[in-house]
């Protein structure tokens, strides 16, 4: 389960890319200004940046800029109307990995998304680890000192996203964001039952509830 973070000031086409995007399978989120865009990507809770250049508060380059210094390696596609050959310059030189101009075929996004994350994934063909846990992301099968366990798909989504942040405190909004793909009442407890069944499955030990800010993935 892919998830894409998609930085763009225009509603229409923050939209347009979204549903495509969202019809596809993958899970997204859109924020619309440099701040809001350097805070989540900089969380690294997202497979995928869809960047637009001209943003208030803080410009897409910048954003990018300090992404890079400060090795955040999440792929990143600019989708921008300035189209001169120096903007294409400036954007692959700053960090991008591509860079398409606006008007775009939602198709060719697709496929350039998907050329990304390949690449992207390519380094986690191996499994995720975290201590006696494997995560085989092709099989979609769970290992626990080696003895198999059999997870549901939201199940395996949580185990996924905990263990990609091992070591890292997820808040329940962060984990909600990014495992159901949208916004819950704040008052739901539907995070607490799925560790609860994590913990059953993978050992209780495992997954650390850190009070009043969420839960982490140990590896010792």
């Amino acid at each position: 389960m892919n998830r894409i973070l998609i930085v763009e000031d225009e509603e229409r086409i923050a939209t347009f890319v979204q549903k495509g995007l969202n019809s596809k399978g993958f899970v997204t989120k859109v924020v619309g200004d440099g701040q809001s865009a350097y805070h989540e990507a900089s969380s690294r809770l997202h497979d995928l940046l869809i960047l637009d250049i001209g943003l208030p508060d803080m410009d897409g380059l910048t954003v990018l800029h300090r992404l890079r210094e400060e090795r955040v390696s999440i792929p990143v596609i600019i989708l921008s109307a300035r189209s001169s050959v120096s903007d294409k310059v400036a954007g692959l030189v700053g960090g991008a990995d591509d860079y398409l101009p606006k008007p775009f075929a939602f198709e060719e996004l697709l496929a350039r998304v998907r050329l990304r994350l390949r690449g992207h994934v390519l380094e986690d063909q191996s499994g995720l680890k975290a201590g006696g846990l494997i995560l085989d992301l092709r099989t979609r099968r769970a290992l626990v000192d080696g003895v198999a366990k059999d997870l549901s798909a939201r199940e395996f989504a949580l185990a996924e996203t905990l263990c990609r942040h091992r070591d890292q405190v997820l808040s329940r909004e962060q984990l909600l964001s990014q495992v159901w793909g949208f916004d819950f009442d704040p008052g739901s407890n539907v995070v607490d039952v799925y560790i609860r069944y994590l913990r059953k499955k993978l050992g209780a030990e495992r997954i650390e509830t850190v009070r009043g800010m969420g839960y982490r993935m140990r590896t010792d």
